[in-house]
């Protein structure tokens, strides 16, 4: 048993504990929350910082990690999946070890969940046997071509039977996008998946993907022509992407919007009436990386829509590390406390994936991981993340 103590410990379903002690047995299950005066102190792991459950990663491409580092950042989204097709040939070993060394940083950056985006079966293999919990999310699309429906189907249902849902693990069909599934892939979507699903969706990272549905402009035109498939039969819908992939999709289910640069006040609104277990996943660092720009935040707050972090992948950042997606949007939006990022990045997570059975607070009996925050605090007690580091302590 061991009893771990910093200048704070942030529970995530109450409200943070100065010098508080928390126990844990020697599988990392919680078995108290105290504080420091009920104990010798000769009995305490005492750090310096705060300590936070285990982070959650709601949006992750790991079969992309090979690519670090081939595309160049800037381009806007268009170009950029251009890319991504391009480089999808490599050696399978290289796809395998770049798999593998990408689980084991996860871990070590103290993420102990990942929602994965799998178009393969490359990372079934390292899920099955981490130390992490994964979410995989069976992308599919068909390119809005009914020819392609069947075929992309049976595709995928390889893909999906190859992913295992054992030992705490998941798994989903999810449409990649709204300007990338027909109404027939959705359907189908709809209908195979099980009772109580995550179901992830790609939304509105380009201003070109609004331009399609509002008023079948902008680039997605020629950029279908260019692989051969003229949008010839797609009728605009006079309203932004968002509310074709309502009307599509299941508001039973929890639905995981990410990216949402694009997102207005409006859209959100709609989309929590829509339904009451939406959650939004931004990858702070790809937004910039694609298309340099970032959601607007406060917009998400004033709504108290229930926002998470994730990472996107190697080909659109430069690491996958929930912490440093942290640091990047406090950089770029000091207004947002660092107790609701740190709340994005475990608690919101962990119900975003359905997994806050075990994970994402200190509740009594979970095992949510137990996270150092090498840090300073301010005279506020607002934790520092300029120069902060992290370290996985279960």
């Amino acid at each position: 048993m061991r009893k771990i103590s910093a200048d704070y410990i942030y529970p995530m379903d109450q409200p943070p504990i100065k010098e508080g002690v928390l126990i844990v047995d020697k599988d990392g299950k919680i078995i108290n929350l105290t504080e420091r005066g009920d104990h010798d102190h000769a009995d305490l792991e005492i750090y310096n910082g705060v300590i936070i459950p285990g982070m959650i990663n709601t949006h992750c491409h790991m079969e992309l990690s090979h690519m670090i580092g081939k595309i160049p950042t800037g381009t806007g989204l268009i170009p950029f999946i251009s890319q991504v097709v391009k480089f999808r040939d490599f050696p399978q070993e290289v796809i395998d070890d770049a798999i593998a060394a990408a689980d084991r940083y996860m871990h070590g950056q103290g993420i102990v969940a990942v929602g994965d985006i799998s178009n393969k079966a490359d990372t079934a293999a390292v899920k099955a046997l981490s130390d992490i919990r994964y979410y995989t999310f069976v992308e599919m699309f068909d390119f809005i071509q009914d020819s392609m429906t069947e075929p992309m189907i049976n595709q995928y249902s390889e893909v999906y039977a190859k992913h295992s849902d054992e030992n705490g693990n998941n798994k989903s069909y999810v449409p990649h996008a709204p300007y990338t599934v027909s109404d027939g892939l959705y359907k189908y979507i709809k209908d195979n998946n099980k009772s109580n699903s995550t179901v992830s969706i790609h939304n509105q990272e380009t201003k070109h993907e609004d331009d399609l549905f509002n008023s079948k402009t902008g680039d997605f035109l020629g950029f279908y022509e260019g692989f051969g498939f003229p949008l010839t039969d797609f009728k605009a819908t006079g309203k932004n992407s968002i509310y074709h992939a309502m009307s599509q999709m299941d508001p039973n289910q929890r639905t995981l919007f990410v990216h949402n640069t694009r997102t207005t006040s409006d859209d959100i609104a709609a989309t929590q009436k829509w339904s009451n277990q939406v959650y939004w996943a931004t990858c702070a660092n790809a937004n910039l990386y694609i298309e340099n720009a970032l959601p607007n935040y406060q917009a998400f707050m004033d709504a108290k829509a229930n926002m998470t972090i994730g990472t996107d992948s190697l080909s659109s950042n430069w690491q996958l590390s929930v912490f440093e997606e942290m640091k990047t949007i406090k950089k770029y939006n000091s207004y947002i406390p660092t107790s609701t990022l740190l709340e994005w990045a475990t608690y919101n997570g962990a119900k975003a994936l359905g997994f806050d059975d075990t994970l994402g607070s200190f509740t009594i009996g979970k095992t949510p991981g137990v996270v150092l925050i090498d840090c300073k605090l301010d005279s506020e007690e607002e934790i520092i993340l300029t120069d902060a580091e992290v370290k996985r302590l279960t």
